[in-house]
């Protein structure tokens, strides 16, 4: 396969998740030839691309639909519409790993109806998605959702900073949220992208409930998750190993956005 035949991909945003997609697209995945980074410090990012086998154009976020047929935003959430906006008016496919940042622009989901742009949203952490959306097709009763994280993984958080909720020398789980997902997509923009995935496969951010603990005794970020369909009871129960990197993002969110891009081109796609 030619380059002209590979579908071009551009990632925005150099951290833990950016990195080992923009890495892991380098080394080679069938079909797919990664075209341009961003990151908000242009020359540093120059510097870590430069040992790629073919290393990529460094752009501005705003600009990265010029080079990319599918853009991959793994930027903070508060810098999602300077990527995702652009992309999306230019007819591309974006790729979201800030979930949670979607819920509070829905018009970008009219925008890419009107450019014939795409939104794919990557399962990332989370298990059963394809159950869900399936659950939906009929009729779903009840989505309930318990995450537990370490403190250190939860340190910073708006909602934790907006209420005076500190977690130093925490020595027992502590509850630090009980709403909606889209209220809790809102206070906690680095941690809880799985809630708004479950929320847009199921019964929407408003009627999916979100618990949030910090837990000292956890090494993991775990979520345990309760589905009550007409066409099935899901119980499902995730344990994800942290990033090195970032221990507010599990390792497996960086192979979830390389999954989802490999099933753009490969010759069979598993799940719906």
């Amino acid at each position: 396969m030619s380059n002209d035949e590979h579908v071009t991909v551009a990632v925005a945003g150099l951290g833990a998740i950016g990195m080992a997609v923009a890495r892991r697209l380098d080394e080679g995945v069938p079909g797919l030839r990664l075209t341009a980074v961003s990151a908000r410090d242009q020359n540093r990012a120059r510097d870590r691309v430069g040992d790629f086998r073919d290393p990529p154009a460094v752009a501005a976020a705003a600009a990265l639909a010029e080079y990319g047929a599918v853009v991959v935003e793994c930027a903070p959430a508060a810098v999602f519409e300077t990527i995702a906006e652009p992309a999306l008016r230019a007819g591309r496919i974006l790729v979201p790993a800030s979930v949670g940042a979607l819920l509070a622009r829905p018009d970008l989901i009219d925008l890419a109806s009107a450019s014939g742009g795409r939104i794919l949203v990557p399962t990332g952490a989370l298990l059963g998605l394809d159950a869900v959306r399936a659950a939906a097709e009929g009729t779903i009763e009840r989505v309930t959702m318990i995450t537990r994280k370490p403190p250190a993984s939860l340190a910073g958080a708006p909602y934790l900073v907006e209420h005076g909720i500190r977690l130093d020398d925490l020595r027992a789980p502590l509850k630090v949220f009980d709403g909606s997902a889209r209220d809790g997509a809102r206070g906690f923009p680095a941690n809880v992208n799985v809630a708004a995935a479950l929320s847009l496969a199921g019964v929407g951010p408003d009627q999916t409930r979100l618990e949030i603990w910090a837990d000292p005794a956890l090494s993991r970020n775990t979520h345990d998750i309760v589905v009550d369909a007409d066409s099935a009871r899901l119980t499902m129960t995730i344990e994800n190993v942290p990033s090195a990197d970032n221990p507010r993002t599990g390792r497996i969110t960086a192979l979830s956005v390389i999954a989802a891009l490999r099933g753009l081109v490969g010759p069979i796609r598993v799940g719906t």
